[in-house]
């Protein structure tokens, strides 16, 4: 039950977040995608917080728990400095630079792939990770996940584009990517099987990728924002994430 619940989670979230993000892409104006963004700061800090960190307290001892948070935020940081980790959300991002990417012939693209391959294999790592802990955490990090997920592939979907793919083309190999945490999550769960005393340490690694995502790579991008309305606006998504998360506990019986 627990391998399918991953499996389900895998498949749909990767179809999910490429699909919804292909839809953003190609139909809306690109302003809106700071709007996903807050919402996906306020959903990874939600599930962060009142879910994935009280599991790993409970699991492990405070002391030891803090360290895995902050040993895997540092991971993190190493991560996306040398490319594998790809969180780069707003258009105006030096990996997002149109014109730069239009004469590239592909490489960028296929860059932007392997990359999101890769991210997307730890994702599904993670999420393996919290269903073996439980279903309620498993689900909520998933959430986490897509909400996230969303406004990074929208700015993969145009890299693919500008580098000379076809719209289908591009949909067809997000799709392929996004089947790298399938991989992940089933790895994981037999992996992690064998090895449970390191769920609790994954846990920490959870919710250390959650923070270092929302306050190391998307909240300063809002901060190009400074007008009162647009503080306002961001405010309230970033709430509306954090009861997104809070309400899924309820209905997961949290």
């Amino acid at each position: 039950m627990t391998l399918a619940w991953i499996v389900s989670a895998s498949v749909v979230g990767g179809l999910l977040s490429v699909g919804l993000a292909a839809a953003f892409a190609l139909t809306v104006r690109a302003t809106w995608v700071p709007m996903l963004v807050s919402y996906a700061i306020g959903a990874l800090l939600g599930a962060a917080f009142l879910e994935v960190i009280p599991h790993a307290f409970e699991r492990l001892d405070a002391h030891h728990a803090a360290l895995t948070i902050l040993a895997g935020i540092f991971v993190f940081f190493i991560m996306e400095k040398l490319v594998l980790w790809r969180h780069c959300h707003t258009e105006d991002c030096e990996a997002h630079d149109q014109h730069a990417v239009a004469h590239d012939h592909g490489r960028s693209g296929m860059m932007i792939l392997v990359g999101d391959s890769v991210h997307n294999f730890i994702d599904g790592v993670l999420i393996a990770a919290a269903f073996l802990e439980s279903t309620q955490l498993g689900v909520i990090t998933a959430i986490a996940i897509v909400a996230h997920e969303i406004p990074q592939e929208v700015g993969d979907f145009l890299i693919l584009l500008h580098s000379g793919y076809t719209k289908a083309r591009a949909l067809l190999l997000n799709l392929l990517s996004s089947l790298a945490s399938l991989a992940g999550g089933v790895i994981g769960y037999f992996t992690l099987q064998a090895a449970d005393g390191a769920v609790p340490y994954l846990l920490g690694i959870v919710a250390a990728s959650m923070i270092y995502v929302a306050v190391a790579d998307l909240i300063p991008g809002l901060h190009k924002r400074t007008e009162l309305r647009a503080t306002m606006s961001q405010t309230l998504l970033i709430a509306l994430g954090v009861g997104s998360i809070a309400l899924a506990r309820v209905a997961f019986g949290g």
